[in-house]
């Protein structure tokens, strides 16, 4: 018989509808239960694509007996990470303070006032028993004891990440604080493989992406070279998909060779950023044929029919993480014949395997050059070997039993997608980028907007759970962005419309920061403000660069001054711990160095555009003025001498008036 879960729009929940547990989801029903029969409890927290999550499905939640003392003794909550993540953030937060190292699953154990006092992450079933009944009888024992350590925990909560980090702002000098960041980061440089030197390695795009601005602001060109070094190298380990392309979340290993296999959207939609920009400053091809790959693969599995993405491909198939990835030497025979040889040296395939039982993980040991040159084959010839071996692979492998697909569409990473589609169309200045991107902005005004306020999912209906800080700022970034490459001012009509509900409904006025979840949302035991990057940037950073690039555009003072509080506050920790700020020092240097505004005016402005901006050029904003334009910088730009003309403009002050790109570029590079 199914559960409570059976009616949830998630593929999470609904992965868990049939276990024996009673479980609910978090809301009224399941919160009244506990307080109206006095027992504790038990929230545990995953998402769908999450490998341990299943294991301890398969192992304690489909049991019977396991799940009859569950039932007995706690009213059992599960909750999707991805669709609330605010819940999420309060019980890890807890857990954290607990003295507990957090991951998912997360379990956690309240009051039936929903105060935590007991947490942990994976349990095998004989301890995950042991704890169920251990936790039953202290609650019913020590009950006073517990309310009070649960109240305490729930007081420390209270204090917020940005009371106990924001500072005064301290004189600071731009070069000489990137200069002293890149050192930072540079003694943390894995030399051998690239990223930072640490395992697992997760790759963490917002530190690269800022690497570049670095690079280009102390004219420090080993900081490309690592960067270069860093994407060269994740794009040839296992942690890249060769056959299909696209990325898995992380590598349990320093080479970036063994991946966990699940694929995030929000990795793959940022790395479609990095990868991007990265070419337009290297004119690397390999970094081409990544994000082509890598968008061929989201059409190809991640896309709705109308435009939105998925969230996640699951790490297993046929319940074994990693099945569907990978291949033995007799099957690469059998496929590729006479190219196998060639293809098993290029991608360390062995007899024994260099992954489980004789399988093995395709990773590509030696630059693609290097590899040609050694078997003395000629590039053409070696290039279509290569392209007719991965669709051969490709089509195999197609008919393999595939990863479960979570097929929710979650605004804020589907936000993020547009922006990676955006950089690609600059980068490379192909309409299927754009058109992609257009498809995608439309179906989240279509199902994830309701003309006021965004809504967090939508999976065959929208869900009832508004939209969080972070599905908000990555949707105005999308606006902005998409604006720079259209020129329609409609997206930032919707962007100013957003930010100003964002301030009405997120922003705390008593410390300048924005929480994470709006006034009207269902209140828990803590309103988290959310502080740091992790793979995701936070959503505060985010929000500090909108800020600013709006207040630019619509020439609001007041939002750039609120943008420079948040930054400037941040500032010694962006000092400090840039590896966890990464996305707060993109903001930064943006405000230190300035924005220049870059207006094209005329008629005929589409070749200007997408010849200026296949150019690295981070710190400005693209406008376009044909004729009818609102926004303010543009009120007196007009084409000179009939001719399509640019504008380079800085500080509300304009140099003189360029009809060609080069001469636009040298006006830039003297800002």
């Amino acid at each position: 018989m199914p559960n409570n879960l059976i009616h949830s729009t998630s593929p999470y929940l609904l992965q868990h509808a049939h276990n024996p547990v009673d479980w609910y989801e978090w809301g009224k029903e399941a919160l009244e239960k506990a307080v109206r029969e006095d027992k504790p409890i038990l929230v545990s927290i995953g998402y769908s694509s999450c490998h341990w999550c299943h294991v301890m499905e398969r192992e304690s939640f489909e049991k019977e007996n396991i799940a009859a003392v569950m039932n007995k003794f706690f009213v059992c909550i599960k909750v999707d990470r991805e669709e609330r993540p605010d819940i999420d953030q309060v019980y890890m937060d807890a857990v954290h303070m607990l003295g507990v190292q957090g991951g998912w699953p997360l379990n956690v154990f309240l009051t039936s006032e929903q105060k935590p006092f007991f947490g942990g992450t994976y349990f095998s079933p004989q301890v995950w028993v042991e704890v169920l009944n251990n936790i039953n009888r202290a609650y019913r024992a020590n009950r006073k004891q517990i309310e009070e350590t649960a109240e305490e925990l729930r007081l420390h909560m209270l204090t917020s990440e940005v009371a106990r980090y924001k500072q005064s702002p301290s004189p600071s000098s731009l070069i000489p604080d990137l200069n002293e960041i890149y050192n930072k980061f540079s003694a943390k440089f894995d030399r051998k493989w690239g990223g930072l030197d640490k395992e697992p390695k997760f790759i963490m795009p917002s530190i690269w992406l800022w690497m570049l601005r670095i690079s280009q602001v102390t004219k420090n060109p080993e900081a490309v070279g690592r960067v270069t070094f860093t994407l060269k190298k994740i794009a040839q380990g296992g942690i890249y998909d060769h056959v299909g392309g696209g990325f898995a979340r992380y590598s349990v290993d320093r080479r970036w060779f063994a991946p966990h296999f699940e694929k995030m959207l929000y990795d793959n939609a940022q790395l479609l950023s990095l990868y991007s920009e990265a070419y337009s400053v290297t004119k690397e091809e390999s970094f081409r044929t990544v994000v082509y790959e890598t968008f061929d693969w989201l059409q190809r599995t991640m896309m709705d029919a109308n435009g939105g993405f998925f969230s996640a491909l699951d790490a297993d198939s046929e319940g074994v993480e990693g099945k569907y990835y990978v291949w033995t030497k007799n099957q690469l025979r059998d496929i590729l014949i006479d190219h196998e040889p060639l293809i098993s040296a290029y991608y360390s395939v062995t007899e024994v395997g260099n992954w489980e039982h004789g399988t093995n993980i395709l990773m590509q040991i030696k630059d693609e050059s290097e590899f040609i040159r050694e078997q003395a084959i000629k590039p053409d010839e070696w290039h279509l070997t290569l392209k007719e071996s991965k669709a051969k692979l490709l089509g195999v492998r197609n008919e393999r039993v595939p990863p479960a697909l979570d097929d929710k569409i979650i605004t804020g990473w589907n936000a993020m997608m547009v922006c990676g589609l955006t950089d690609a169309f600059r980068a490379f200045g192909e309409s299927l980028f754009l058109d992609a991107a257009v498809k995608n902005i439309r179906f989240m005004e279509d199902k994830l907007f309701d003309g006021i306020k965004l809504y967090r999912s939508f999976k065959m209906k929208r869900s009832q759970t508004e939209g969080f800080l972070d599905d908000y700022a990555f949707y105005i970034q999308a606006l902005v962005r998409l604006y720079q490459v259209t020129f329609n001012e409609a997206y930032i009509n919707r962007a100013k419309q957003l930010s100003e509900y964002v301030i009405a409904q997120f922003f705390d006025s008593a410390d300048g920061f924005f929480f994470y979840t709006s006034r009207t949302a269902e209140p828990l035991i803590s309103r988290k403000k959310e502080i740091f990057d992790n793979v995701i940037p936070s959503s505060n950073a985010v929000m500090a660069q909108n800020l600013n690039q709006l207040g630019l555009l619509l020439d609001r003072d007041d939002w750039k001054t609120m943008a420079i509080t948040m930054v400037t506050s941040l500032g010694h920790l962006i000092k400090q711990e840039p590896a966890y700020m990464s996305y707060w020092g993109i903001a930064y240097t943006e405000l230190e160095k300035g924005l220049a505004e870059v207006v094209l005016a005329g008629e005929d402005i589409d070749r200007l555009r997408t010849d200026l901006q296949r150019n690295f050029i981070p710190f400005s904003i693209i406008q376009g003025n044909t004729g009818t334009s609102d926004l303010p910088l543009q009120k007196d730009k007009k084409p000179v001498d009939g001719k399509a003309t640019l504008y380079v403009c800085y500080d509300k002050t304009c140099k003189l008036p360029v009809h060609t790109v080069d001469e636009a570029m040298q006006q830039l590079a003297q800002i």
